[in-house]
Order: structure tokens, then C-alpha cells, then sequence
């Protein structure tokens, strides 16, 4: 077997109930420090996306409020169900996303998926830290008169690359002790949204004819797109949770974690934006809390919003994929990915008309995400029958070296049917991208070691 970290295997299925801080390997993790209640917590601090807010302002006009509700909870509960489909892998090994792809893609395939996972991440670290800085500097303007969003921004950027570098022992208490705060401050926030703009949101939103037909099913894809990242690499969270959860029930905790914080920002983001036709959150929440402790708050909620979903969902998948293919350890890797956030040029992303860009970087990104998702399903299920050989998923000599080209042209293959119909380009990429790659595994010979 290669060198693959043989001694962190082994240190992992030696350890003690608890890590250290930043001790994170792609070896096999037996170290499970997430039981139900704290992975519940996690998944929901982790999930208070400022990008929902954005999505639910890019459907105004299309659906009306009835049609926008259903939209997020059809989204939410199709992603719980995906997140339980394929973090299986990982919860049972304990292996994360970049081992997990080794037996579809191959070891140097692999680099593609975890590419394709690893620039939405970035994309959103540096947006939603944009949004928290900007918070933050609300806040300091309106009580101290300092007025700096450079100066915020980086503040907070190197902030959130401290938290990060602890690695999910932080991460579990900062998400368990944000989600009270978090729950409190959305409520608040839905309140105060319809207090002020009631009349307005209930003579336009409810009157309106809006659409069931594809527009609907587009933006459920919308809501379940902010997360299709994770549903690819759900299984670098599942490796964290303590055995012993059945299927059904972990669709359950990843569904109603998600739901409550995805329907409050998207249906915020969907009413304020109609009734004021402000996509910016900063602006929209100064705009409809009058009150200036209440805005305070409201607006160190949005930051520390932007920390737990960063750390999450933002910062661990790219830094798996920079210690795989550049050999890092988890800190530096941390670092790195905190530093790339800067270069996404977020402020670009906050302009009044970047509510549609971002409904279109969701809709693509979706078109790639969504057939690597169908391929390791496959792979895992209907290939392998739930049985993974982790000794070969570490051998970089074995039978999964290199590229497993039936896995890159069941990818390309989806990519096509899923832009082909790109308002539902993740549910289009799924049954293209499935069964051509079952089909070639099955009778395509430049594949058959990849059958062991």
C-alpha cells in the first residue's frame, strides 16, 4: 500500500474520544465527536447562507408566496434526502469526499470532482465574508463613526481563517452555541419583515398568479443549489457524527436542520426584496428595523452568520482537497483557502443587479455538481453494493490509480443534459450522468480494473 498517511490510519483507529484542535487527516476516521444533537446544530448554524437571501430575490416576479414556500421546502427535504444518500460512504468508513471518489474517478481523477467542489466554496467564503464585514462596519460607522469596509473586511476575513484552522473540534462549538443566537436573531428578522412591509408583501405576493410549472421547479433547484455543494462532499461532515443513526432518521436531522434558516432568509430576502427592491442584505435590514439596538444586533447576527456557515461549508471542502493533492496539512491548507476568499472580488458580487448573476452561478455550477453527485451514487450503491475496499482506496498503486475515464465522460455527458435544461440543471445532469457511467463500468473494458 502507498504512503497514505499509514501512521495517521492507524493513530485514528487507536484514539481517544476527542482530538485535538486542527488534527484532521483523509485517513479513516474513528474518531466521531458529533452525536445527534451536535451534528443537528452543526448542519444548522451551518447553514444561514446569505446566498438563500440572494435566491429568494432573484424569484420576485415569478412565484408568488404560497409558490416561493414550497419551493424552499421542496428543496430542503430533496437535499436532506441527498445528503443521507451520499454521506453513507463516509459515515460508515469514516473516509472523507476525496477518498470516497477514489473508486469512481480514480486517484488523480478525483482532482476534477474535487476541483468543481472546491471553487464554489471559495466564491462563497469571499461573498458571505463581504457581507459580514460589511455588517460589521455598519455597526462601527452608526456607534463609533469608524467607517471602513476594507478594513473590515480584512479583519474579518483573517478571523474566520483563525477559526478555521482549529478544524471541526471548533467548528462543533461554534456551530452548537451560534444556532440559539441564530434561531432568535431570524425570527426577529422574519417579524420585523412583516410588520413593516405587511400590506405591501400581502397585496402583491398573495394576489399574484406566479407559475407552477418550470419557473417553480427552477427555483427549487434554486434552494437546493446553494447546497448541492455539500451534498457532494456531505460525507467530510458524516465522518465527524457518531455511529449509530439509521438512514431515515439522518435524512431527518439534515432536512429540518436545513429548512428552518433556508425558509426564513429565502422568504426574507423573496418580501423585502419585493417590496423594496433592495437585494443588498445590509441595506434591506436597515431599512426595515427601525429601531437602532435592534439593528445592532440584527447586523452582528448577519456577521456571525457568515463565520458558522464559512467554516462549514466553505472552508473544509477545498482544504481536503489542497491536503490530497498538494500532500498539505489541514492549518496550512486552511490558510491557503482563507487567503484564496480575497480574490473572488466579492464586491462585485453585492451590486443591486447581482441577485440574477448569482441565480445563474448557482444554475451552472449545479450542471457540474449535480452528475458527479449521480455517479458516486451509482458507484456506491449499485456498483459496490455498499462495500468499499479502503485498503485499495489508499493504495495509489492499486486498481484505482490514475483516471477512470468512464467516470469523465459520464460527467461531460451530464454536463450537457444539465445546461440543456439549465433551469433545472441539477436534476437534469442526474439519470444522463447515471446511467451512462453504469453502462460503461459495466461493458466498456478500459474500466475493468476499476470493476474490482
Amino acid at each position: 500500500m502507498a504512503n497514505i498517511d499509514q501512521s495517521a490510519a492507524q493513530a485514528e483507529l487507536t484514539s481517544s474520544p476527542t482530538k485535538a484542535p486542527g488534527q484532521e487527516s483523509l485517513a479513516p476516521q474513528q474518531t466521531r465527536i458529533m452525536g445527534r444533537p451536535s451534528y443537528f446544530l452543526a448542519w444548522f448554524g451551518g447553514c444561514v447562507s446569505i446566498g438563500t437571501f440572494a435566491m429568494g430575490s432573484s424569484v420576485v416576479g415569478t412565484l408568488n408566496l404560497i409558490q416561493a414556500t414550497l419551493a424552499i421546502a421542496i428543496g430542503c427535504f430533496v437535499i436532506g434526502i441527498a445528503l443521507a444518500i451520499n454521506g453513507a460512504a463516509g459515515y460508515k468508513y469514516g473516509i472523507p469526499f476525496m477518498v470516497q471518489a477514489r473508486s469512481a474517478f480514480g486517484f488523480t481523477g478525483t482532482r476534477i470532482p474535487g476541483l468543481v467542489r472546491a471553487v464554489p466554496a471559495v466564491v462563497w467564503y469571499g461573498f458571505q465574508s463581504w457581507i459580514g464585514a460589511g455588517a460589521l462596519n455598519m455597526v462601527s460607522a452608526t456607534l463609533f463613526g469608524f467607517d471602513n469596509l476594507i478594513f473590515y473586511f480584512i479583519t474579518f476575513q483573517f478571523l474566520q481563517i483563525g477559526l478555521s484552522v482549529m478544524g471541526f473540534q471548533g467548528i462543533k462549538w461554534l456551530e452548537n452555541i451560534g444556532s440559539i443566537f441564530i434561531l432568535a436573531s431570524l425570527t426577529y428578522m422574519f417579524y420585523a419583515t412583516v410588520q413593516r412591509y405587511g400590506d405591501v408583501l400581502s397585496a402583491n405576493l398573495l394576489t399574484m398568479e406566479g407559475s407552477w410549472g418550470m419557473p417553480f421547479w427552477g427555483a427549487t433547484m434554486l434552494f437546493l443549489g446553494i447546497y448541492s455543494t455539500m451534498m457532494l462532499n456531505v460525507s467530510d461532515y458524516s465522518r465527524e457524527h457518531k455511529k449509530g443513526t439509521g438512514p431515515g432518521l439522518l435524512t431527518t436531522i439534515y432536512a429540518m436542520s436545513i429548512l428552518p434558516c433556508t425558509m426564513f432568509m429565502g422568504l426574507i430576502g423573496y418580501m423585502v426584496s419585493e417590496a423594496t427592491g433592495t437585494a443588498d442584505p445590509i441595506q434591506v435590514f436597515a431599512n426595515a428595523v427601525d429601531n437602532t439596538p435592534l439593528l445592532m444586533t440584527t447586523l452582528l447576527f448577519i456577521a456571525f452568520a457568515q463565520v458558522t456557515t464559512n467554516v462549514l461549508n466553505n472552508v473544509v471542502p477545498p482544504t481536503y482537497v489542497l491536503m490530497d493533492v498538494f500532500k498539505l496539512k489541514f492549518p496550512v491548507a486552511t490558510v491557503i483557502v482563507g487567503l484564496l476568499a480575497f480574490a473572488t472580488f466579492p464586491w462585485k458580487l453585492v451590486q443591486p443587479e447581482s441577485a440574477a448573476g448569482l441565480q445563474l452561478f448557482v444554475q451552472t455550477y449545479s450542471a457540474f455538481l449535480g452528475p458527479i453527485f449521480a455517479i458516486l451514487v451509482v458507484d456506491y450503491y449499485i456498483l459496490r453494493r455498499r462495500t468499499l475496499d479502503i485498503a485499495k482506496l489508499y493504495d495509489e498503486k492499486g486498481p484505482y490509480q490514475g483516471v477512470n475515464y468512464a467516470a469523465l465522460i459520464a460527467t461531460l455527458v451530464g454536463i450537457f443534459a444539465a445546461l440543456t435544461f439549465s433551469a433545472v440543471s441539477w436534476y437534469a445532469s442526474l439519470i444522463p450522468a447515471g446511467i451512462t457511467y453504469y453502462l460503461l463500468m459495466q461493458h466498456w473494458g478500459l474500466c475493468q480494473r476499476f470493476r474490482q
